[in-house]
């Protein structure tokens, strides 16, 4: 496990110097106070990383689902598995999923990007294959092959995946359509829930990160380097995407801090975790200098934060990162 500075405590430590820190009684990271002109919101504690990945074996950090006890399951790209991190570190192959026939031409995107965990601890994946029959959301079984639970079409490029509880379905974006889909938890037929403009692409990739947040649907649009709010109706149906934050361009996905509106925004493009304040002002908390390589992904739990490194822009270092949260 290799600790890593915060970033401001890392710019910190270079104006005072390792003396003074040491002077001061400071033996970690984790011990140092705010600094006094530190803005208030969400920072982070001590960060260290729990688990590395082999990047010589396809195994790009693409997306996280916590578990009790402070472990997680980890989608990859182009391993195209699902695997388990143990609290202590240990990864575990659940699922190799087959290389589809001819390389799955209709999507830029051949792998598990998204995963997900029910409360009852059920973990179901996303196969992004561009063949039909492969195509769609996936269970993960303790004994034999996983399950298609959600067939999707095959010229969709499903990314992330959520469980909306309240109304017992999945939700699942779509980023070379430019769509979210639901599907019955139960399983059965996806249909698109949105196909608003504020989820379209501009080249690539549209509609990435997703989250369910206190009565709407949230999303991130690559391209247009925005998260948008999407209102749920009383029916569950989708009302008209509002765009809350701009100016992230490259965005993959994101996670609430659990201080309202406020947002852990992961950079893929840039390699940088951003917190987006609920008035879209924003902030980096870490960057490459932090040893952030290609972030995919981010997933808050109290306060905790797991990031992934894909290392898929940048770098050749994928790997699952904790980070301590702190507000002030």
């Amino acid at each position: 496990m290799s600790p890593l500075w915060p970033t401001g405590l890392r710019r910190r430590s270079a104006t005072l110097g390792l003396a003074a820190l040491l002077a001061a009684g400071t033996t970690a990271p984790d011990a140092l106070a705010a600094p006094a002109h530190r803005a208030a919101g969400t920072h982070l504690g001590a960060v260290r990383v729990i688990a590395r990945f082999d990047r010589s074996a396809g195994q790009a950090a693409e997306s996280i689902a916590p578990e009790p006890g402070g472990g997680a399951v980890i989608g990859m790209i182009p391993a195209r598995q699902v695997v388990r991190v143990a609290p202590d570190g240990a990864v575990r192959v659940l699922v190799t999923m087959p290389l589809p026939p001819g390389g799955g031409g209709t999507t830029p995107v051949v792998g598990i990007p998204g995963v997900a965990r029910s409360d009852r601890g059920d973990v179901y994946f996303l196969y992004s294959s561009g063949q039909g029959g492969l195509t769609g959301i996936w269970q993960v079984r303790p004994a034999g092959a996983p399950r298609l639970v959600v067939p999707m079409p095959a010229d969709t490029m499903p990314n992330a995946l959520v469980i909306d509880g309240e109304r017992d379905r999945f939700l699942v974006t779509d980023s070379t359509g430019g769509r979210i889909w639901q599907a019955p938890l139960r399983g059965g037929a996806a249909s698109v829930w949105s196909a608003d403009p504020a989820l379209a692409p501009d080249g690539f990739f549209g509609a990435n990160g997703l989250k369910v947040h206190n009565g709407a649907v949230w999303a991130s649009n690559s391209d247009h380097g925005t998260i948008v709010r999407i209102p749920v109706t009383a029916g569950g149906a989708a009302g008209r995407a509002q765009v809350r934050a701009t100016g992230l361009a490259g965005i993959d996905d994101f996670d609430f801090t659990g201080r309202g509106t406020e947002i852990l925004a992961a950079i893929n493009q840039s390699s940088r975790l951003v917190r987006v304040g609920p008035d879209g002002t924003q902030d980096t908390l870490l960057d490459a200098e932090d040893g952030l390589e290609g972030t995919t992904a981010v997933a808050v739990r109290g306060n905790r934060a797991y990031v992934t490194n894909g290392a898929n822009l940048a770098g050749n270092h994928p790997d699952l990162l904790l980070a301590q949260l702190r507000h002030w």
